[in-house]
């Protein structure tokens, strides 16, 4: 089966939840009997980098101009005409803003699978016009997709009851972790194990980390530091702002990292914080729960979906009850055994999950 994958920035090790979800995914699919190709934004390829296959997936880059407002529709246009000139058995659309173009793949005679998700139009840093289009990507994503996943419950029931739009239920992944010891990495960064808490994301309004670093401003005699693991695609007032606070308030930020790196930073915290206003299903806090971390995250649907602990949440956008339950975690919390939680969220039945659906489309 010859399967086209649209809407991702690329992988490997390309910042973004859904491209850690396609990195992870697609190579599984190959092993599956898939043939794969990913068509890669090129603005976003490092320099250098002239790979064209990762672990059995095929690597097309295709020109996109780096900017939020145009890029995915832009780069969703061209690789629908790639896709149409290699007559793939199907393509794979990921996300509500690629979704816009899926009734003119199915004008050219693609079958199309798409992933939804999340609400995307929640995100603050959109403005009422782009919220407006990202709106009308989801519905003619539910409308013309031939079929849709979504990767939680929350998404599930937004298309029943928007566009009464059965789906298919297919969770994100966590891939099984091998744990590391601290090593000259942690130690360059003035870190020590077990004493700062990790929070993991895209330098963006909606992750709330202006609400961490205050809240963390709140604590009283704390020997923990915070650490901030990533940083902004379009840098922005936003994002040049909270760097400016981090380099205030002496918070540790890391800029990009995967790979060992990221590795070495979840295993030697002491608690994963994720304030944020607004997620699909957070790949960073799976991976915090695969390495047993005690977790604190905010209280929004795509969170609580995860039905962790009550004491596990907070009230989005309230810093003090955030700082206060950070003050409680950390120095009450220890190791947790997640294993009960983290099941569903195999990549390798995800895999299989998804290539059913392919052949259902298909045949």
């Amino acid at each position: 089966m010859k399967v086209m994958v649209i809407g991702t920035r690329g992988i490997p090790d390309y910042l973004g939840g859904v491209e850690t979800h396609c990195q992870e995914l697609y190579p599984r699919l190959v092993r599956l009997g898939c043939d794969v190709t990913v068509i890669r934004r090129s603005a976003y390829k490092v320099s250098g980098d002239q790979s064209k296959e990762f672990m059995g997936v095929k690597l097309v880059d295709i020109f996109s101009p780096k900017n939020k407002s145009i890029e995915a529709i832009f780069h969703t246009a061209a690789a629908i005409f790639y896709a149409r000139l290699k007559s793939p058995d199907l393509v794979h659309i990921h996300g509500v803003g690629p979704s816009l173009m899926i009734p003119f793949a199915r004008l050219l005679g693609l079958k199309v699978v798409s992933t939804n998700h999340g609400p995307d139009y929640d995100r603050q840093k959109w403005g009422k016009a782009a919220k407006t289009i990202l709106k009308l990507g989801e519905r003619l994503g539910a409308i013309f997709s031939n079929k849709v996943i979504v990767i939680s419950t929350v998404i599930q029931s937004i298309l029943q009851t928007k566009y009464n739009r059965d789906s298919e239920l297919v969770y994100n992944g966590i891939a099984p972790k091998v744990m590391q010891q601290p090593s000259d990495y942690l130690n360059s960064l003035g870190l020590h194990p077990l004493q700062y808490i990790v929070a993991v994301g895209r330098f963006v309004e909606e992750k709330g980390f202006h609400d961490l670093i205050a809240a963390f401003n709140e604590l009283k005699d704390s020997n923990v530091k915070l650490v901030l693991v990533g940083d902004s695609d379009h840098e922005d007032k936003y994002s040049r702002s909270l760097k400016e606070m981090a380099r205030k308030y002496n918070i540790v930020t890391t800029g990009f990292i995967s790979g060992d790196k990221l590795v070495e930073i979840f295993c030697n915290a002491k608690l994963f914080a994720m304030p944020s206003y607004h997620e699909g299903l957070p790949i960073a806090l799976l991976e915090a729960m695969s390495y047993s971390l005690p977790v604190l995250v905010s209280d929004i649907p795509a969170n609580k979906a995860v039905e962790l602990n009550e004491s596990d949440y907070f009230p989005v956008g309230n810093v003090h009850e955030l700082s206060s339950a950070l003050d409680k975690k950390i120095t009450t919390c220890g190791e947790v055994d997640y294993s009960k939680y983290m099941a569903k969220y195999d990549w390798d039945l995800i895999a299989k999950q998804t290539l059913g659906i392919y052949e259902r489309v298909c045949h």
